[in-house]
Parts: C-alpha cells; sequence; structure tokens
C-alpha cells in the first residue's frame, strides 16, 4: 500500500469516500457534448463550466475538470480522477480538521464548484468507493446521498437494487443472474458462494458476491486524470432501436477522429460508455491494432464494442465515447498496406479535414450519423 492509498473499508466503518460527479447548472438532452479529461499542463485555470462554443449540456471541458480536481485536492489529497467528469475522494484524513462529517464535506465541495465554476454535483457518500459510486447514482443531479456505515444500513440500501445496479455488472452477467431468479442484490447476497461459481466462474462470482454484500476491497488511489478525449450523444428519449445507437455511434467516432486529427494526436484505446435508463452503466474498452485517428478504424472499433454488449431491448440514454492513450501523431507508427480503398478513405479523410477547417464542423458529415455538429 503506498503512503496515501487508503486501505478497503471494513464493516460498520465510519462513511468517508466521496464519489462526486460534476455537471454544469444548464442542462438539455438530444444533443452530443464533446468531452475532454487530458493530464495537467500547468497550474488550474477556471473553465466556464461547459466546452466552449457546443451550449447547455453536461459536458465538463478540460480545464474546469482540471480545477475541479485541485478543489477536491484542498479538502484532501486523496483524490482520484475518473475522467471525463468524476472523482473519488477519501476524506479520512479530514474529519477531525474540518469538524465536520463526510456529508458536510461533501456540501462545501458543492458549494466551492458553483461559485468558482459554475458547477454543480451529485455526491454519493459510503464507506467504499462501491457504495459511494451508488449512492451518487440514486439522485442523478444535485444532490449529497450517505450510505450509514453500519452492516443492517447497507444490507437495506442494496436490497432491492437490480444486478445493474452494481457498477462493474453488465447486461450478459444480470441475464445469466436473472435466469436462476437472482434479480436483486439480497438474493445475489444470500446465495452461497460455491452456487454463484457456478453460475458466474470463480473470479466473477467472487466480486459480484462481495459487492451484493457491499465490499469493496479497492481503495481510493490518488492519480492524475488519464489522457483522453471524449465525446457524448444523450437521447431525446430512451433509445430501444439499435440502428439508431449505431447512428450515434458514427456520429461519435467521426467527431473524435476529427479532432484527434486537428490536435495531431492518436488514440491506442477506444472506451464505449452505455448509460441506461436507470441510471446504471456499462463501461468496455478495446486497444486498437495501432495508435490511430482514422475514423473507419475508429467506427468499426465503436460497433464491435456495442455488438457486443448484447443489448437487444435495453433502454440506453446515452453513448459515449472516449479516446485514451493519446499520443503525439508523429510518434506513432502506421502499417502500410497495398489496399487501394485504404489509401482512398485515408484521402477523402484528409480532403473533409480541409473542408471542414475551412468552412467549419458542419460542412461535410457522415450520412448516416445525427445532425448534432
Amino acid at each position: 500500500m503506498t503512503p496515501r492509498q487508503t486501505p478497503p473499508a471494513r464493516s460498520g466503518e465510519q462513511p468517508h469516500v466521496l464519489y462526486v460527479r460534476f455537471h454544469p447548472v444548464e442542462y438539455s438532452v438530444g444533443h452530443s457534448v464533446e468531452r475532454a479529461a487530458e493530464a495537467p499542463s500547468g497550474a488550474p485555470r477556471p473553465g466556464p463550466g461547459r466546452a466552449p462554443g457546443i451550449g447547455p449540456g453536461p459536458g465538463i471541458d478540460a480545464d474546469t475538470y482540471e480545477g475541479l480536481l485541485a478543489l477536491l485536492a484542498e479538502v484532501t489529497p486523496v483524490v482520484e480522477a475518473i475522467p471525463p467528469d468524476a472523482a473519488l475522494a477519501d476524506v479520512a484524513g479530514a474529519l477531525r480538521y474540518f469538524d465536520r462529517d463526510a456529508a458536510g464535506l461533501a456540501e462545501i465541495v458543492r458549494v466551492r464548484a458553483l461559485a468558482r465554476y459554475g458547477v454543480d454535483c451529485s455526491v454519493g457518500v459510503a464507506a467504499n468507493p462501491l457504495l459511494a459510486r451508488m449512492a451518487a447514482a440514486q439522485d442523478a443531479r444535485s444532490a449529497v446521498r450517505t450510505v450509514p456505515g453500519d452492516p443492517d444500513a447497507v444490507a437495506a440500501f442494496l436490497a432491492d437494487k437490480p444486478p445493474t445496479a452494481l457498477p462493474g455488472v453488465g447486461q450478459a452477467t444480470a441475464r445469466a443472474l436473472h435466469s436462476y431468479g437472482l434479480d436483486s442484490a439480497a438474493r445475489i447476497a444470500a446465495v452461497p458462494l460455491p452456487t454463484l461459481r457456478r453460475i458466474l466462474g470463480p473470479a466473477t462470482a467472487r466480486r459480484v458476491h462481495d459487492w451484493a454484500r457491499g465490499i469493496d476491497p479497492v481503495p481510493v488511489t490518488p492519480n492524475a486524470p488519464a489522457r483522453s478525449m471524449g465525446a457524448e450523444h444523450r437521447f431525446g428519449h430512451d433509445e430501444l432501436d439499435p440502428e439508431r445507437r449505431c447512428r450515434a455511434l458514427l456520429t461519435l467516432a467521426d467527431r473524435l477522429g476529427s479532432r484527434l486529427r486537428t490536435s495531431g494526436q492518436v488514440a491506442r484505446v477506444l472506451t464505449l460508455t452505455v448509460r441506461y435508463a436507470d441510471r446504471s452503466t456499462t463501461t468496455r474498452s478495446r486497444t486498437l491494432a495501432e495508435p490511430t485517428a482514422h475514423t473507419p478504424t475508429l467506427t468499426a472499433t465503436a460497433y464491435a464494442l456495442h455488438a457486443a454488449l448484447g443489448l437487444q431491448r435495453a433502454r440506453v440514454r446515452s453513448l459515449a465515447l472516449r479516446a485514451e492513450g493519446l499520443t503525439a501523431a508523429e510518434q506513432a507508427s502506421h502499417q502500410l498496406t497495398f489496399d487501394p480503398a485504404d489509401d482512398k478513405a485515408r484521402r477523402i479523410e484528409a480532403a473533409v479535414d480541409r473542408a471542414r477547417a475551412r468552412f467549419g464542423d458542419r460542412a461535410v458529415r457522415p450520412a448516416g450519423g445525427f445532425d448534432t455538429w
């Protein structure tokens, strides 16, 4: 354990972990929002609360996010960045200094974020990161929700939660659990671990069994925000149509590719985050064959990640793509091919970039995407 790494929470421990999700006060749905979260390159600078030129939306720009992390660091040095708009903070060492409980410190964070950046936040307060995340998800916006530390209160909080409400449980795992009648955290917790192993396999069973009982062995680990660049599409209503979801992914991949090429960067990893109607999320990542900013490659990878989730009739609230592991394009290598189609696609892509640079982002858009530039 590193000097600033906090140990896992134990049963009955006092709430001391904050999960903070930031969002501008203004908010609307049915449009795409660009978000970037890059490693700090200097002192934190106040931002306007949303990406410039986009209008009201749930995005937090990179400078603002950097400043918000610095704001949390004023309360505790144990801050773990979760780009593009969230963070974990362990305030155990700050309770006595500020003479407040964790919920009181959460209110301080909310007031300071609003006063300095015009950004509000939803805060979950609990004894470990798992419960803090779930508490924040229960009140979607502008609220502080505390899960008491005693085991009975934790059990009551988790009792009627569906499997997908447990961070880390995806749709495939949830379907496997549902097929055996395990449709709530209480029922999963009551199942003997050997039985759960036969359903999910040893490693997954152990993790899910612990989560269903409110146990999270992962500590809050201070870090710097990962270098990444993201874009999100929020649907105007809960989306059931997989074709419309693919149209959104095409739009997001096209936007990410354009922004990467404009900034002279390439990505090593692409991450897809799906947010559902019940506010739960599923996140999947894939390492690209080579670092790239090529839109067709990003689009194909996004489609593959989406298809692998097997969402079927899932009610999807929003989709987000994030390009991670960014490096300078000139430092990356590209495997040459003799495929004339690939060469033509790259020449067209370069022409599109020139058109957008001259006439604006809306000058050229993918035919199958959404008109959300």
